[in-house]
């Protein structure tokens, strides 16, 4: 039986990136063929200039849409905690939970948002990042939900290697890059 080499911090990160940026891709495809639900993603360069957000009274559809005028790169980042001893699929895993509990967050709360067009329509950036405890990564949370950012924390369902109910990843955005920056711009990489 052979021995196995530890994963190392680059390849984890690899890891994430690879998982992130496929299951952003297909989502990003999907949406743009109109697959979940609502008209399809116009082509890049043919929307148009007023399209805007509609006014709803969801208290979440009022925070997502207060970006909706910076007009600026877009960005989904997803802070890992490193302290579970994840493996990198089970950490790859994760992260695509959290992109797409925030993916699916705001095709409910405001599917025309500008902020989610720019994100489509520009590669989907994700961002993975490292914490080290879920105190943390509470707080990364509080901080993102108090700037009106969407936030969401997964926990895992404890199938295979960590306990029930751990908060494993903290996807943030996507939102303006300077907004995720003002919680996450301490984090070091994944």
């Amino acid at each position: 039986m052979q021995d196995h080499p530890a994963p190392t911090t680059a390849s984890i990160a690899i890891a994430c990136a690879l998982v992130a940026g496929v299951t952003g891709y297909f989502i990003g495809q999907g949406k743009s063929l109109g697959l979940f639900g609502g008209s399809p993603v116009p082509v890049a360069g043919k929307l148009d200039e007023d399209d805007g957000l509609e006014d709803e009274s969801d208290e979440d559809d009022e925070a997502l849409s207060e970006f909706g005028s910076l007009n600026e790169e877009c960005k989904l980042v997803l802070v890992v905690r490193t302290d579970l001893g994840m493996t990198k699929g089970k950490i790859a895993a994760q992260c695509g939970h959290a992109t797409l509990a925030c993916y699916k967050h705001f095709l409910r709360a405001s599917p025309d948002s500008p902020i989610l067009k720019r994100w489509e329509r520009y590669g989907q950036m994700k961002v993975a990042l490292r914490v080290e405890s879920e105190e943390g990564l509470q707080t990364l949370h509080a901080q993102a939900i108090s700037l009106g950012l969407c936030a969401h924390i997964i926990h895992d369902a404890g199938r295979t290697q960590i306990a029930s109910g751990s908060a494993t990843v903290l996807g943030i955005g996507p939102a303006p890059k300077s907004m995720v920056d003002a919680v996450t711009g301490t984090l070091k990489l994944l």
